[in-house]
């Protein structure tokens, strides 16, 4: 072929294609997804030498020199998120526009941060508004575009953090379209040789220029860090199918030259890490396969993936297990214990294996989390009392089966005995050692001893009072969840009666998810059902009156979880409200409603608040360890006169609200009054008045 003038300058053939490419039309499209000339080029540019050979003919400076980090990979790990170790690596997502990779993207770096590894997502679209916003659609603008992506992941991944990048990113080398090609061969090509020239170039492959997803992947190795490249994967009418945009569309109108898919190749990855099916898997079913990935390239540890830690034996081993249990020495439980067995063996306490060894016991009461895999918080220590003659007795064996009632519960292995330190733990625990507090009372009347040890939990238990359908576990609960398509899960944690302004709390905060964009938000309301103080109203009073509130509309039916907490109650204030709350992001809410005086109750002695009633809210704000769960903080709601009706409080027009206490609602309800109209659902105030005229026959 022969060479022509541009600009009075020469070029070549390959310089004038390079600035066909430059010269592409300029738009605004999402990712790489633009348009390419298939028609000639203006000549008016100009030219741009174009180098073969990686560096060849380019200017280079030569006092840049790179300078190497005082702080290793090693040490930045130890430092960055809250599980320690080094992390950083590059996920970088591949696909059609409309494939998921920004869905899978997004849902990704969510999960993973909820699970305390760092993480962040660059996205094609945000990208374009900041570093690449002087970039356009032109071949070498894309082929930038990719480049500054996969230097700004390195950087992320050096960091310590996983770096999730969702770009079209079509071809593996960045291909010049044959069409494109073509048309330079008709600006030089003589007429009577055109023909000939043309069928040449249709038996030809696509001219290699410089390497796109390839590139990214040696930027990365040649930095000695982890490259995952995941192919998501959806047929050509399903992403159009997916197309908001209305892209697709444009591109079949001839609107759009070029579009990837449409006139335009896709160059599908020949050997990935990891291919998403898009249209046969679901988002969280793409996110798990992803997150296995980095964990077996040890990347995410085990305990991410492994999640609910339930404690039953299997169903094949447990004829063996119980003939076991049959020859061991036994250790009698209270009910209490009992209920500690129930909320352990579910999986409330995950990563618990049993109850408390002193190691994790002394992490706890010390430093409200466990350490050994991060920073989990779990702020109650579950531990297991025993006499001293118990100890004697049991002390050298390395199997103990637990009882209640005469009945085989579980089997403690390898127990460990420790001291029962117990006005330590009441004043850890409670900040108080004050007998009269109800449950530091059973904690003082306890053993002595405390033994700790891995459980092997026989069956589920089981209280048979009516009530065991709504004891739902963590794994239950969160498959109830995704039946129900739930897209966020907030919790509501109670031990007393519902009245209209915690209704108006739940309301108002699935009001605000809805306003977030969320569209199936559900409530677990989430009734505390394991010990309670004697004054307490009774767990199946506390049922059927929230039944009563559901059943009159106060709250949605169909977009509510009915389920009872296991767990004793502690009256343990801002300590208590953390084990709540993380007890319920196991089980997958991921927003949290905090009440006023979480846990609280009045001090034994001088009946003032015990602790100030909002440290609650202000401390589980705070606390470590609870990544993937946001608080919602309380708003104070009393009963509007004017509106006859529950009402955030406006300290503007106080003398429009009535503050109607706990003390004053069950006089109200022993004495057979009516509260004022709005405050509480009437048959829901039946079954309250109902039960404390119950209490007046029995005594």
């Amino acid at each position: 072929m022969q060479n022509t003038k541009v600009g009075g300058l020469p070029s070549s053939p390959f310089s004038l294609l390079y600035r066909v490419m430059q010269n592409q039309v300029q738009g605004v499209y999402p990712d790489e997804a633009s348009p390419i000339l298939s028609s000639r080029s203006s000549s008016s540019s100009p030219p741009v030498c174009i180098t073969h050979g990686e560096g060849e003919n380019q200017h280079k400076s030569t006092n840049v020199i790179y300078q190497a980090h005082h702080v290793s990979r090693n040490k930045r790990g130890q430092v960055v998120g809250t599980r320690g170790g080094f992390r950083g690596c590059t996920v970088w997502l591949t696909g059609l526009s409309g494939a998921g990779k920004t869905t899978i993207s997004f849902a990704l770096e969510e999960y993973l941060v909820s699970h305390a590894i760092p993480c962040y997502s660059l996205d094609g679209d945000n990208v374009r508004h900041g570093l690449n916003k002087n970039l356009g659609f032109s071949a070498g603008d894309r082929e930038e575009n990719i480049r500054r992506i996969a230097e700004v992941a390195k950087l992320f991944a050096d960091a310590g953090l996983v770096c999730i990048t969702s770009f079209i990113s079509p071809f593996t080398k960045n291909i010049v379209p044959r069409t494109v090609i073509n048309g330079i061969r008709e600006l030089f090509v003589p007429e009577n040789k055109l023909d000939q020239v043309r069928a040449e170039a249709e038996a030809l492959p696509s001219l290699p220029m410089t390497k796109d997803r390839e590139n990214a992947r040696k930027i990365h190795e040649l930095a000695g860090l982890p490259f995952f490249e995941i192919f998501i994967d959806a047929p050509l009418n399903i992403c159009e199918s997916r197309d908001v945009k209305g892209l697709y569309k444009k591109a079949r109108a001839g609107e759009i030259k070029g579009f990837t898919g449409i006139d335009s190749d896709y160059e599908k990855p020949e050997t990935p890490e990891l291919v998403l099916k898009t249209d046969s898997s679901s988002v969280s079913d793409c996110v798990q396969q992803v997150v296995e990935l980095l964990q077996e390239q040890n990347i995410v540890p085990r305990t991410v993936i492994n999640g609910i830690r339930e404690l039953f034996v299997p169903e094949n081993k447990l004829d063996q297990v119980r003939a076991e249990a049959e020859a061991l020495p036994s250790l009698p439980m209270t009910k209490l214990d009992l209920q500690w067995v129930q909320v352990l063996s579910e999986g409330w306490a995950t990563p618990l294996n049993g109850f408390m060894r002193e190691k994790e016991y002394l992490q706890v009461i010390h430093f409200g989390t466990l350490l050994d895999d991060g920073v989990i918080n779990l702020s109650i220590p579950i531990v297991l009392p025993v006499s001293a003659d118990d100890k004697t007795r049991l002390e050298g064996c390395s199997k103990i089966v637990l009882t209640h009632g005469g009945r085989r519960v579980a089997i403690l292995q390898d127990p460990e005995f420790y001291e029962h330190r117990k006005e330590e733990r009441c004043a850890r625990v409670w900040g108080t050692t004050c007998a009269k507090h109800p449950h530091i009372k059973m904690v003082m009347e306890s053993g002595d001893w405390l033994v700790g040890g891995d459980l092997q939990v026989l069956e589920r238990i089981k209280w048979n009072d009516g009530l065991d359908q709504y004891r739902l576990t963590p794994l239950e609960l969160k498959q109830k969840c995704k039946e129900m398509n739930a897209d966020a899960v907030f919790a509501f944690q109670l031990r007393n009666p519902v009245h209209n302004g915690h209704a108006l709390l739940m309301q108002d905060t699935r009001r605000r998810l809805l306003q977030r964009d969320y569209k199936h938000p559900v409530l677990l309301l989430h009734p505390l059902g394991g010990w309670t103080k004697d004054d307490d109203v009774p767990l199946d009073w506390r049922m059927k009156q929230h039944a009563a509130v559901l059943e009159e509309g106060v709250l949605d039916p169909k977009s509510t979880i009915v389920a009872i907490f296991p767990s004793p109650m502690l009256y343990a204030g801002p300590t208590e409200v953390q084990w709540h709350c993380r007890a319920r992001m196991v089980a997958g809410a991921n927003f949290y409603i905090v009440g006023r005086d979480p846990a609280g109750m009045p001090h034994p002695e001088t009946k003032k608040d015990l602790y100030e009633p909002t440290h609650g809210g202000k401390v589980l704000s705070m606390a470590p360890g609870l990544t993937s769960v946001e608080i919602i903080p309380f708003r104070v709601a009393a009963y509007n006169k004017a509106k006859k009706a529950m009402d955030f409080y406006d300290p503007k027009r106080h003398n429009e609200f009535d503050f109607i206490s706990g003390t004053r609602m069950r006089k109200l309800a022993r004495e057979g009054e009516n509260p004022p109209d709005g405050f509480m659902a009437p048959k829901a105030w039946k079954v309250l008045t109902d039960y404390y005229r119950s209490l007046e026959k029995s005594s």
